[in-house]
């Protein structure tokens, strides 16, 4: 426990100050000597501390599952982390490109990934006023994590805002003893190609060690002008001493993509799968002239983490970590004055929107414009962590928490008008500042009563401040305080046995898109567990039931805003009710297969709809919007001769409502896809450590299937095709 600890807490350095500052804290660390260190079993053992704070084992009585490096590298070909992490138990993926590069996201037992807790490092990575995970901020950055862990359901107490359906920790990269490079390339279908070089100097003089990387990527995408332009970096420094373990990381990425979050309506679909609606460009009698080149979405974000692991004694250890992320970027749309005041019945285009005086030409008023512009958002978000943990025979206590601060800015920049109008092109237009304080303190414990039961106890408190005022939200001026509770038991039967049983209290607080709605209420969730683990040196099993009752969950209504992102609204009574079973079966030194499986029933209690005439309809209970009732997943490997491998990875995801009515025109369809993975490593005799080919085929039966959607309402549905068959190839030089 103590040595992942280590890398765990390698993993996380954050630091709260100022991207200048922390370069000199990592300068200061290259040039520094520090003591000698020679006893590597006490070194290892501080890497507990972190992964003890954020990760559970199978003493801890609930559901999870693991992905370390060796498991990601074969399909390491260019695609974000959400698609690598597809085959997992209850995860469904999406694509806004079809392809898993670009804007791609993830769903675990049908909620969104608004509720999945993310962390790197243990420190918060879901955007504050958000909650979402952009991963297209973070291309590539599956090159530098060591591990992740998909904790399903509350899951633990852990840093950032609460989970509701998931919580997902990454550790990235652990220290080298020695030196070692490594460069890979990639290319593929819709010219998708990935370019990574990495190096590490090893352990100088058994105390430091300075490791990197550099990414890029690019594709055209599967959907029309879905291309991806992607850059990203990544920079370690380790100090390691007796007790002391410090580490330093800066990372970050820029992306430029062509916007394709529309989707598609039911008649292109069945015509033009591919068709991108972004940037389209009419005259007055609404004849389609092409389409606007720069309708883009441009961010950068940097991330710092400064961590300092601590062994005290021999029971006590420490970590306390600092952080700080900037973020600064745009999208930028041509906005049609026939497309939205004819097609879209929307206001955008009108003068009084811009807050501009209609203008007269020729003796015409003129109430609506083409223009463009740009959607600015800049923002700071810093803090620290901090754990301590307390660890004899039978008693493991952690304690623990976080203080971190977001500083948000939104405006609109107009960089052209159709006609001259009282504005200079340039204006920043709906300035506005947001700003949010999240705090929580917990502390856990395993404790074992007996050889075979053992206890586990976490309770959380957190506080929230949340202020904000725009033309969208309004003023926004809200403080939350929660008591998140959680214990369990877990039983041993025997050595192959293991059974368990946990409650958990969870309370969310709004995000910034839910204000939009007018008055909206925190989620509550009673999360119940109770499962079976059994395992051999040759096979394991996972079975896992769970309950979890919502009291005023934000579930998706099937709408995006202008931007992508999904349109929630409070729902009273819900619930979530499910099974899932996993697998590992070791058949023989050349086979094996990881098979799972959920089966699931999610359901709005007496669900109220809101008629256009002000009127409320109760339609009973309905089965909650993007939630499957069957997902299922396998893997079966075969290794032929020493050092290739050949997997065939399938996935099956039940129909599911894009909405919470039940309406069939707002319904996807299930789903059947396979992929073909081979990965061969050759060892020279000179110059490369190793050579390792890898190849994905992915949906080589070259099915066509929607995987995301959108629903508004009224007939009006529309879609997020994915690619049908398509291929990378790679090769690793490691040396």
């Amino acid at each position: 426990m103590i040595t992942k600890f280590i890398s765990s807490c390698l993993k996380g350095t954050r630091a709260q100050s100022k991207p200048l500052v922390l370069s000199v804290i990592c300068y200061l660390f290259s040039f520094f000597s520090f003591a000698q260190v020679k006893d590597s079993t006490n070194l290892n053992k501080l890497d507990e501390v972190l992964i003890s704070a954020i990760r559970v084992n199978d003493k801890t009585p609930m559901s999870f599952s693991n992905l370390d490096k060796k498991d990601i590298a074969p399909r390491n070909l260019g695609q974000d982390i959400p698609i690598l992490m597809n085959y997992m138990p209850s995860v469904v993926t999406t694509s806004d490109a079809g392809t898993g590069v670009g804007y791609t996201g993830i769903r675990v037992r049908g909620s969104d990934a608004t509720r999945v807790n993310v962390t790197i490092n243990g420190i918060p990575y879901n955007d504050s006023e958000s909650h979402g995970t952009f991963w297209v901020n973070m291309p590539d950055f599956a090159s530098s994590v060591q591990s992740l862990q998909l904790q399903r359901g509350v899951g633990t107490s852990t840093n950032g805002a609460g989970a509701f359906g998931a919580s997902l920790n990454m550790l990235t990269d652990n220290y080298a003893k020695a030196s070692n490079g490594e460069v890979s390339n990639s290319y593929g279908s819709f010219n998708t190609q990935k370019h990574t070089v990495k190096f590490s100097t090893g352990l100088m003089n058994d105390h430091f060690e300075l490791a990197g990387r550099l990414s890029t990527l690019k594709s055209d995408g599967y959907v029309d002008r879905a291309s991806s332009d992607l850059k990203s970096y990544f920079l370690q420094g380790t100090y390691i001493g007796n007790t002391t373990l410090i580490k330093a990381l800066v990372f970050g990425g820029t992306e430029r993509t062509y916007q394709s979050w529309n989707g598609v309506d039911a008649a292109t679909l069945a015509t033009d799968r591919t068709y991108n609606s972004s940037g389209e460009k009419f005259d007055d009698k609404g004849n389609l002239q092409g389409f606007y080149n720069n309708q883009v979405d441009n961010y950068q974000q940097d991330h710092a983490q400064l961590h300092w692991n601590e062994k005290v004694s021999k029971h006590w250890n420490t970590n306390l970590a600092f952080h700080y992320t900037k973020g600064k970027g745009y999208y930028e749309e041509f906005v049609d004055d026939y497309k939205y005041t004819s097609i879209y019945y929307e206001d955008d285009a009108q003068y009084s929107f811009l807050g501009l005086d209609p203008i007269t030409v020729n003796g015409k008023v003129i109430n609506s414009t083409d223009y463009t512009r740009r959607k600015w958002l800049n923002n700071d978000f810093y803090g620290t962590t901090f754990s301590a943990n307390y660890k004899e025979e039978n008693l493991d206590v952690i304690l623990g928490g976080g203080v971190n601060r977001y500083e948000g800015m939104h405006y609109t920049e107009l960089l052209w008008l159709q006609y001259p109008s009282n504005s200079q092109y340039g204006d920043l237009r709906d300035v506005n500042k947001s700003t949010k304080n999240d705090a929580n303190f917990f502390a856990k414990a395993n404790y074992q009563i007996t050889d075979k039961i053992s206890f586990y106890g976490d309770l959380q408190l957190r506080n929230v401040h949340y202020k904000a005022n725009s033309v969208d939200t309004g003023l926004v001026n809200d403080s939350f305080n929660f008591f998140n509770p959680k214990a369990g038991l877990n039983y041993d039967l025997n050595k192959y046995n293991k059974f368990y049983f946990s409650y958990a209290r969870a309370n969310r607080e709004p995000n910034r898109s839910d204000y939009k709605g007018g008055s909206v209420k925190p989620e509550k969730l009673n999360d119940f567990e109770l499962g079976w683990r059994f395992g051999t040196s040759k096979s394991s099993l996972n079975v896992n039931g769970y309950y979890m009752g919502y009291k005023d969950q934000l579930v998706l209504t099937g709408k995006l805003d202008n931007v992508g992102n999904p349109i929630r609204k409070n729902v009273g009574k819900s619930y979530r009710l499910g099974l899932e079973i996993d697998a590992n079966f070791l058949l023989n030194k050349k086979w094996s297969i990881r098979p799972n499986i959920t089966l699931s029933d999610n359901k709005n209690v007496n669900f109220n709809l809101d008629n256009d005439d002000g009127t409320v309809t109760n339609l009973g209970n309905t089965d909650i919007a993007f939630s499957p009732k069957l997902i299922a997943g396998n893997s079966i490997s075969y290794t032929p001769i020493a050092n290739l491998q050949l997997n065939l990875l399938s996935k099956f995801v039940g129909s599911q409502f894009l909405n919470n009515i039940e309406d069939h025109q707002g319904e996807l369809a299930n789903y059947f896809v396979n992929d073909f993975n081979v990965s061969y490593t050759i060892f020279p005799k000179s110059v490369f450590k190793s050579i390792t080919i890898n190849g994905l085929l992915n949906n080589f039966l070259n099915r066509s299937y929607v995987s995301n959607g959108a629903d508004y309402g009224g007939g009006y549905v529309y879609y997020y095709p994915q690619a049908g068959i398509n291929v990378l190839v790679g090769m690793t030089l490691k040396f």
